[in-house]
């Protein structure tokens, strides 16, 4: 296995240098289990499992380079460190708490998969568009089940209105048309990840890049649309035409994480009306000289679309509250442990027994 041909570069073997122990190799995770691991190294592909120093930090994902030490007991080899990211899509884990969920790791563009049939939702795609952009990586749309919608073109204006200056393609996974049209971000070393609900067609589509049916496919429930999950784990998988990309698990929940930097490029229209406001810290609510409200009254913006904007950006604030509290909690639990400790010390200090 060449591993140029999984993505190495020189960013990753500067990083390997400066981390690297005896017997180990560069490898890349190209299946996640709980804790455990498959990995791709030039001597093949490997069982691998993470040391309990990396087990109480931050676990490696699909799409990572790590340091990977092989077995010579013919037993799973061992996952020593993970190399510094390129790109890492991220969320939010479900539920209420603040717990960072990295979904892809090291990934070039991201396919944001929906269908024209009933899954169009352009709010849930601004939401996918900004955390794309947050992952360092590039976004691109693709409009699935085109042979199901009466009307394609005015579809793909739609969503255009709010993925602007990426690109959006729609095509039919199941009859094979408009495929080529992907073949463009294909490319040696180049890794590709596909989101989106369960259902849209990522495998279907998958399993046409790859002229094989290598990942199961299923169908949606009748009455409701919605997609069974046939993808339970995230695999990254070698295409023929070149690159690699890597099948996720349809989501349910879509929460927000990291800065709001995402926003700037996925709402450029607002960020650039807004440096007509009249004050540097305009909110876009209801201030006065805000150039972004002007264009919503002169009907230049739609408004839906600063709705969307202010809901993420409010999302994106109540994180970092909660991030910084939690912050906190640690710091406090952390120093009344340290506290505890000295206190024990200071029992068998003798001068301070006198």
């Amino acid at each position: 296995m060449i591993l140029e041909e999984l993505g190495f570069c020189d960013y990753f073997l500067l990083a390997f240098d400066r981390l690297r122990r005896e017997g180990t190799v560069p490898g890349r995770v190209v299946w996640q289990g709980i804790y455990s691991y498959r990995v791709w190294c030039e001597g093949g592909e490997m069982p691998a499992e993470p040391t309990g120093q990396l087990k109480s930090g931050e676990l490696p994902a699909v799409g990572d380079w790590v340091v990977a030490r092989p077995s010579e007991g013919g037993g799973p080899g061992s996952i020593l460190a993970v190399l510094p990211r390129k790109s890492a899509f991220s969320r939010n884990a479900a539920g209420r708490t603040v717990n960072k969920q990295i979904v892809a790791a090291n990934v070039d563009e991201v396919f944001i998969v929906t269908d024209l049939d009933v899954d169009l939702n352009l709010r849930r795609l601004e939401r996918y568009i900004t955390l794309v952009y947050n992952s360092g990586a590039s976004p691109v749309v693709v409009l699935n089940k085109a042979d199901l919608s009466t009307d394609v073109g005015a579809a793909v204006e739609r969503v255009k209105g709010v993925s602007p200056g990426i690109p959006v393609y729609a095509l039919s996974a199941e009859k094979g048309t408009g495929l080529e049209q992907l073949g463009n971000h294909l490319g040696y070393g180049k890794t590709l990840a596909f989101l989106g609900s369960s259902g849209v067609g990522k495998s279907t589509i998958i399993n046409r890049l790859l002229g094989e049916d290598w990942l199961e496919v299923g169908g949606v429930r009748e009455g409701d649309g919605k997609g069974r999950h046939t993808t339970t784990h995230r695999e990254l998988i070698l295409i023929p035409a070149g690159g690699m990309v890597i099948d996720t698990p349809g989501m349910r929940e879509i929460q927000v994480w990291g800065e709001e930097g995402g926003l700037l490029e996925a709402f450029p229209e607002i960020e650039g009306l807004g440096t007509a406001c009249r004050f540097r810290d305009c909110r876009h609510e209801s201030e006065t000289g805000c150039a972004v409200l002007e264009a919503i009254a002169r009907e230049q913006l739609d408004g839906e679309r600063l709705n969307s904007y202010r809901k993420l950006r409010a999302e994106f604030e109540s994180l970092q509250r909660r991030r910084g509290k939690r912050a906190r909690m640690v710091e406090r639990r952390e120093g009344k442990r340290f506290t505890r400790m000295v206190r024990e010390l200071d029992k068998f200090n003798p001068k301070r027994r006198k």
